[in-house]
């Protein structure tokens, strides 16, 4: 890999932090509490034990930086809201965590045809091995989560702006009332119907071609699952945008770059970690991510947030059944 390629994505982390960093600074209310000190201290015990290649240190070191991040972002969110999803609903965070597993894992097997990336680096014991996909998975949709409510409370120091774990009972059931007995628009059928395209043309293609359609499949879910949980009366980005409302759309867009960066400057670095090998710009990467790769993250990360209010809706569904 050149090493030119490298400094720019160095100098595009840089760039990120000192942004986030000054937003940050312009904005806080309350001193950082100590446990965003304990995760600061995480990473940087980790990246210093990783540079002296203490045993093990290669093999853990994407979850363990990621436990850092998110101890580190949710401390941030709160000394600039007063409020943050750890201290507002531990358990909300945990199921957030939790369910971050089999939903990452529908990507994995995406991944079982489409061949995008592998692993290397890993432990020859299974459970070992297991161990570091089911802490580093976990800490997926978190992250993401943390990250726009850290973008959320940085875009005005006047606005109180809620957290975005998913909508609250009440301002469900308020989209509920708006849309009363109307019907769905006929267009949100039509996205939906593109959605599902976007969901199985990649699968149905032979290999070659599906290899470059893994794009198709980053913003699949969004356009197949926002008009369901449109219908259920729950929160989407149809009603959002119906309202006037991008704040939640742009704060999960700008979540996906950030973390996206994050995510494949530590995996460089890292003993065990993932290539890229679909066959999009292989000879210009980023780090381990092909230049393109990059714009992936921000749907990304809004699919995240489609995806998980799904979840909650067909839950309320069950429940309510």
């Amino acid at each position: 890999m050149n090493g030119n390629h490298t400094v720019i994505g160095i100098a595009l982390l840089v760039a990120t932090l000192t942004t986030l960093g000054w937003r940050y600074l312009a904005h806080k209310r309350a001193p950082m509490p100590a446990r965003g000190w304990l995760g600061l201290a995480i990473i940087l015990l980790a990246e210093l034990l990783l540079g002296w290649r203490f045993p093990w240190m290669g093999v853990y070191f994407t979850p363990i930086v990621w436990t850092g991040y998110l101890l580190l972002v949710d401390s941030l969110v709160y000394s600039l809201k007063g409020r943050s999803l750890m201290t507002v609903s531990l358990r909300s965070f945990l199921a957030l965590a939790f369910w971050s597993v089999p939903l990452w894992l529908i990507f994995e097997a995406y991944n079982l045809r489409l061949r995008n990336w592998i692993y290397a680096g890993l432990p020859e014991n299974p459970l070992l091995s297991g161990l570091g996909f089911t802490w580093s998975f976990a800490t997926i949709w978190p992250a993401i989560y943390e990250t726009a409510d850290l973008v959320s409370a940085l875009g005005s120091s006047q606005d109180e702006h809620p957290l975005l774990v998913g909508c609250s009972p009440a301002e469900g059931a308020k989209a509920q009332r708006e849309r009363g007995g109307a019907h769905r628009p006929s267009w949100h059928i039509a996205i939906l119907v593109a959605g599902l395209a976007c969901l199985t043309f990649p699968l149905l293609a032979p290999p070659r071609l599906g290899g470059h359609l893994f794009g198709a499949v980053w913003v699949g879910f969004i356009l197949f699952l926002d008009p369901i949980n449109y219908a259920w009366g729950g929160c989407s980005l149809l009603r959002d945008l119906e309202q006037g409302g991008t704040s939640r759309l742009n704060a999960f867009l700008c979540s996906g770059l950030v973390c996206g960066i994050l995510w494949e400057f530590w995996n460089y670095w890292a003993g065990a970690k993932w290539y890229y090998v679909f066959p999009i710009w292989q000879n210009w990467k980023v780090f381990e991510m092909p230049l393109p790769g990059f714009l992936g993250f921000p749907p990304f990360a809004v699919e995240c947030w489609v995806m998980y209010e799904f979840l909650r809706g067909f839950w309320r569904k069950v429940y309510s059944a």
